[in-house]
């Protein structure tokens, strides 16, 4: 593991100037959303995100699929800092994300109004048996919905990642949408949907792959599972 984690670091800074765009992936804007795809419905905000992020010199790239509904997962995740390129590239492109939050954040009527605005979800996490279910209970409704995970579970080095993503998406039969934040091209990559057959142990090693060669913030962070994808050998 320091061996990859040294590696890694050597690899890149995040604050490189030298940054060149990827071109294996093509620029992703608002108007590439097919009609499925959960929206914001907001006019303004995607014109401010947008500018936003082009003075941050980042972009999003690659393709949403038409589809309603998926587990989307956003990684590398290991800073804070990251939601302030992701964020505004979701409401560049008007493309709703939902995202779980405490349920007691929401007992405050105007905070309540200002998170389900932002797409949170009130969730009880005391009640650990009962968060899958939950959730597969919203899918099944057959509304649109695009919930957000970070399956890392932490910000910091982790040996594994937290796999309920997957039985999510197993339980609710809707697909997996692997999200990449890139320190080094500075993107935010949309990358291929994953349709889950139950078995994890195939099905994961298709979502690692996608994910090789994308920087965090902080390398050193970077989870076991991605550093392992890095140090595949083609």
């Amino acid at each position: 593991m320091f061996v990859a984690t040294m590696n890694l670091k050597s690899m890149i800074r995040p604050t490189d100037k030298n940054v060149k765009y990827s071109s294996k992936l093509p620029k992703l804007n608002k108007q590439d959303l097919g009609d499925l795809v959960p929206k914001r419905g907001n006019k303004l905000a995607p014109v401010i995100a947008s500018a936003l992020l082009k003075a941050a010199g980042w972009r999003t790239v690659g393709k949403i699929p038409n589809i309603s509904q998926a587990v989307v997962l956003a990684l590398p995740h290991t800073s804070n800092i990251d939601g302030v390129y992701a964020i505004p590239s979701l409401f560049a492109l008007d493309v709703q994300i939902s995202i779980m939050g405490k349920h007691t954040l929401f007992k405050v009527p105007v905070l309540a109004q200002l998170l389900r605005w932002m797409g949170i979800i009130s969730i009880d996490r005391g009640n650990k048996g009962s968060v899958l279910q939950a959730s597969i209970d919203r899918f099944k409704t057959g509304k649109p919905l695009f919930l957000g995970l970070s399956p890392e579970g932490t910000r910091q080095y982790t040996k594994e990642w937290k796999t309920g993503f997957y039985y999510l998406a197993v339980g609710a039969n809707v697909p997996i949408l692997p999200v990449a934040l890139d320190y080094k091209t500075k993107e935010i990559r949309f990358l291929s949907v994953v349709y889950p057959t139950g078995d994890i142990e195939a099905d994961l090693p298709k979502i690692y792959a996608q994910y090789r060669g994308v920087i965090p913030r902080h390398p050193e962070r970077l989870s076991q599972p991605l550093q392992d994808a890095n140090n595949l050998v083609d």
